[in-house]
């Protein structure tokens, strides 16, 4: 049984962690409002001008126009195909089997520096112009394997039995995927994409090999932080980031919690019953 002490310190613990995350992201958050156009502590008073300025800025807006595009793109070719890898490794077994997901790991463990210029030197090899195809493919590399880990993961968790089950029960392959395979991997899929459009739209070191002449919104913040130019504008473009990015996260936490496949409420007869897999 845990003491007094014990749950006061892990409380301590628990908050100093959570100030040593979010200070930081706290400090550009408040310098967003920042009148002045240094960066001093205290900062000399408020205002919502750098906002306007950076709405009408056209390079920070097509910059994150252009980070959209990719970090929809990429999430959208690592669901597919991260999903079909994993499919394939879990159901079947083939020579080779392993050495294949041991390939499909890969790229995510090489450094991005390696990754980038093996794709720059492939695109000038191949004759591809660098446009957006050529970043969203370097970013589909990285975003598979993060989508492949969530859906393998998962599917190593399910019983095998449920798909025997439900052809047994008549129903075809579109009844089987829409009432067994997707509420097993919906919350796996979510929580692969979101990671992988996260990973895709703060990517750096690939996009500066892949994108040529293109600017995403991370380069257009490093370029602008290297130069010295655009504090106040860069500091409320972060801010703007951060609370976007609480939306998605929102909506991952409340689909992931509880059973992440068990409808709230369910009887835990009638989940045996149907054969469905709880998650963590």
């Amino acid at each position: 049984m845990e003491t007094r002490g014990t749950r006061v310190g892990l409380w301590v613990a628990a908050v100093l962690v959570i100030a040593f995350l979010w200070l930081p992201l706290l400090l550009i958050m408040v310098y967003a409002f920042n009148d002045s156009t240094l960066q001093s502590w205290p900062i000399s008073g408020f205002t919502l001008h750098w906002f306007h300025e950076a709405w009408h800025d056209p390079e920070a807006r097509s910059s994150l126009w252009l980070s959209l595009r990719v970090g929809a793109a990429a999430t959208a070719i690592a669901l597919v195909l991260g999903t079909a890898a994993a499919a394939a490794i879990h159901r079947f077994r083939f020579f080779g089997r392993e050495a294949v997901s041991l390939l499909l790991l890969l790229p995510i463990a090489l450094p991005g520096i390696i990754t980038g210029m093996a794709l720059n030197s492939f695109y000038v090899v191949a004759g591809l112009r660098f446009s957006i195809l050529t970043i969203v493919i370097g970013h589909a590399t990285f975003c598979v394997v993060i989508v492949f880990n969530n859906v393998v993961a998962r599917l190593r968790r399910s019983t095998p039995s449920l798909l025997e089950a439900s052809a047994d029960l008549g129903a075809d392959g579109w009844q089987t995927f829409r009432f067994v395979v997707w509420p097993v991997l919906s919350t796996a899929l979510v929580a692969g994409g979101l990671l992988a459009f996260a990973l895709s739209f703060d990517e750096v070191i690939v996009t500066t090999f892949t994108a040529g002449a293109q600017t995403t919104l991370p380069i257009f913040i490093l370029d602008n932080l290297r130069q010295g130019q655009q504090f106040p504008i860069i500091n409320v473009i972060a801010l703007v980031v951060i609370l976007l990015t609480v939306i998605p996260v929102i909506v991952a936490q409340r689909l992931t919690r509880d059973t992440g496949v068990l409808r709230r409420g369910a009887a835990p007869g009638a989940a045996a019953r149907s054969g469905e897999v709880t998650t963590v």
